[in-house]
Formats: structure tokens, C-alpha cells, sequence
């Protein structure tokens, strides 16, 4: 083999190597750092994305970061140890208002119950009065003060005052409400649905508690959170990894199948849970987001800034900034 022949091959396989290099996935894929709550409701969907590498399908490379808390997210999120974490518009509001770029795509409606024994005696609102109330989330969960405002307005009844509220950890207050230590219950939406598969039933949900204080359309209520300059950066990346997650809630909302893989993760002690858990995940799926669930948005925000005060909102004041909702990225338009 001659010298110029050998020098030709290793020509040849140079240039291979490069193409193979070029065409290679991994070669085009952008990193998105993700942090999620380590036994949060959002490792189902991460889970299933990657189970059918949707990330890979839309260019980005997800890294998940597990998180031990709500505060521990946005603490990752303001540090740059992650590029985006689920929180709620209000803290995007806050956020803004003190100076910070970060903005917000929808993650799920508002759903969840204000749970009550369906033994219990208690039929409407008004059948709180001096009963014990247990509230997740605080004393400025949005939730709870959509109650109030409904409470106040329907019935001129303010439950802070007319009852007897009790601020604890989820598993806790679906502990004291099953042992009959707490008359009603206002949890996160996963610890409703487990109150009702175990015959509990709601007393109001929240999307009828939306309705009626004159907010039209789905309230969206949390979402994917990430600073504009980022997105700015990586608008490719960033668009991907909203679509990808899109694609992942049509599978969970259409596949029976998807769900029994994913069911040992849900920690469901038995089928009615598994079921409960199962239907109420698909019901927070925004359809889409367009105009309506902004406005509504924005009427919601003026009545949580009413109720909630600058202990919710720190230097946030109405109208809600038009920003705190990232314009990057649309769903399908919501059917006529």
C-alpha cells in the first residue's frame, strides 16, 4: 500500500467520523435544565417524555433536577441551576414587579376541591360556620383566597373569620380529615382526588368557585417558568421543550395504557385512587391559551390582589403585566 493511497484512507475516514459527527442526535440537541419536585405530580410527565424520547424529538436534551420544595424551585431558577421549574403566575407577577425578567407558559387549569364526609352535615358554604377547615399551602394559597372572595361575595361570609382555619402539609390534612379531626378540606388537586376515592365528596370545586366570581374561561394557574432572557437565547430549545410537553399531556390524556405503565410511580394504594388520580390530571390540561384564559388570568389577579394584599403580591399591583405570560409559544387554537 502506497504512502498517497494510505494518506487517502485516512482522509476518508476523517471525513466519515465528521459526518457521522453531524448527523449524530446528539450532536444538535440543545440542554434544558428542568428542575421538578422530587415526588411531585410532574415526574409523570417527564417520566412519559422520556420514555418516547420526546425531547430528542423536538432538539433538546432534558436534564432533570429532583428539588425538594416549591421554594427550592425558584431558589434554583433565580441561582441558574435550572432553566425552568413549575411555580404560578402570581410569583411571576411578584417576580416582574421587582425588577426580574421571568415569565410564564400554562402547565395546568386551576382544578381541586374543597372536600367535606358526605355523612358530614355540611351541604353548602354556609354550613362552615365555626367548623375547623383545613387549608393547604398557606395562609396565601391562591386557592383559599378565591374561596374567601367567592365566600364574601355569595354569601357576605368571610371563612377566615367564620371559621376555624388549619394551615398544614397535604398528607397531613388528608390524615386529620379521614380520622375526622377536620371538617373540610381545601388540598392540592392529587390529595382531593385521593379524599374522593375514598368517598369523600366536594362541596365546591375550584374551577365552579372561578366561575362564579365572573372569571370566564379556564384559569390557568401554573406553569413552566423561565426568564425572557433565556428564552431569547435558546428560542428553539425553548419552543421544543413547550411542544414536547404538549405532546406528552395528549398521550396521558388519550392512553389508558400510558398510565398503567406509569402507575408505580403514582404510588396508588388501589384501583379508585389510580382511577381518581388518573381523571383528575386529564381535567387540568389546557385545551389552549389564547386571549380568554389571559383575561381571565387578569380578573383573577384583581381579585387575589384584593384578597390577598401585598403579603400575596409584594410590589405586584393590577392590571396584571401583560408579560408575565410568554408569547413564544402557542397550542392549537381552542375549537369553536
Amino acid at each position: 500500500m502506497t504512502h498517497s493511497y494510505r494518506h487517502w484512507l485516512a482522509r476518508c475516514a476523517t471525513t466519515l467520523a465528521l459526518l457521522a459527527g453531524l448527523t449524530s442526535p446528539a450532536f444538535a440537541l440543545e440542554k434544558i435544565r428542568v428542575g421538578v419536585l422530587e415526588f411531585g405530580t410532574v415526574n409523570w410527565e417527564m417520566d412519559t417524555l422520556k420514555q418516547h424520547k420526546l425531547d430528542e424529538q423536538h432538539g433538546i436534551e432534558l436534564e432533570i433536577t429532583p428539588l425538594a420544595s416549591a421554594d427550592a424551585s425558584t431558589v434554583a431558577l433565580q441561582g441558574g441551576t435550572v432553566d425552568i421549574v413549575v411555580s404560578d403566575w402570581v410569583w411571576v407577577a411578584q417576580q416582574r414587579a421587582a425588577g426580574q425578567d421571568y415569565t410564564l407558559f400554562p402547565y395546568s387549569n386551576a382544578v381541586g376541591a374543597l372536600m367535606v364526609k358526605a355523612d358530614g352535615g355540611i351541604k353548602t358554604l354556609a354550613d362552615l360556620q365555626d367548623k375547623k377547615l383545613g387549608v393547604a399551602g398557606g395562609p396565601n394559597d391562591k386557592s383559599w383566597l378565591l374561596l374567601r372572595a367567592y365566600a364574601q361575595q355569595k354569601l357576605g361570609l368571610d371563612l377566615l373569620a367564620a371559621t376555624e382555619p388549619q394551615f398544614a402539609a397535604p398528607p397531613l390534612l388528608n390524615e386529620l380529615m379521614q380520622r375526622g379531626d377536620l371538617d373540610a378540606v381545601l388540598n392540592f388537586w392529587h390529595y382531593a382526588a385521593r379524599l374522593q376515592a375514598a368517598g369523600m365528596q366536594a362541596l365546591i370545586s375550584v374551577p365552579e368557585i372561578v366561575q362564579g366570581l365572573g372569571i370566564q374561561g379556564n384559569l390557568p394557574l401554573v406553569g413552566w417558568v423561565f426568564s425572557e432572557q433565556w428564552a431569547n437565547q435558546h428560542p428553539e430549545a425553548a419552543k421544543g421543550f413547550l411542544a414536547a410537553d404538549y405532546a406528552v399531556k395528549q398521550i396521558l390524556k388519550t392512553s389508558d395504557e400510558e398510565w398503567q405503565r406509569l402507575r408505580p410511580r403514582m404510588k396508588a394504594e388501589n384501583d379508585a385512587i389510580f382511577t381518581q388520580l388518573r381523571d383528575s390530571f386529564r381535567a387540568g390540561i389546557p385545551a389552549c391559551f389564547g386571549p380568554q384564559e389571559q383575561q381571565a388570568a387578569a380578573d383573577a389577579f384583581q381579585i387575589l390582589a384584593a384578597t390577598g394584599g401585598e403579603k400575596l403580591l409584594g410590589k405586584a399591583k393590577p392590571p396584571l403585566d401583560n408579560k408575565v405570560f410568554w408569547s413564544g409559544f402557542s397550542l392549537p387554537a381552542c375549537a369553536e
